[in-house]
């Protein structure tokens, strides 16, 4: 329970409560392992070394996919953040 909301009164409130606090614990986990592999594709392509990026790059396409197949984000965010992800990784090949 957060310390910030009401303490719930029914019993059906706190079940829900106690819920939400799982389901966000959960999310959280899901959030995170996509954000730590968008965030080591983006160092690498930031020093430049290709090999990789390209394999960071992987990890956080299919971090991406399980978390909109979780619906912890929408299809379509996974899709525009796998597609300018792979954009920077393509530039970076190219230019070397």
């Amino acid at each position: 329970m957060s310390p910030n909301n009401p303490v719930p009164i029914k019993k059906s409130a706190k079940k829900y409560m106690r819920v939400t606090d799982r389901k966000t614990i959960k999310n959280k986990i899901v959030k995170g392992v996509f954000r730590n592999a968008i965030k080591k594709t983006n160092e690498n392509i930031a020093a430049g070394s290709i090999k990789e990026a390209q394999e960071f790059l992987k990890a956080a396409i299919k971090a991406l996919d399980k978390a909109a197949q979780k619906n912890v984000i929408k299809k379509n965010t996974a899709a525009r953040k796998k597609s300018r992800l792979n954009a920077a990784v393509k530039k970076l090949a190219l230019k070397k």
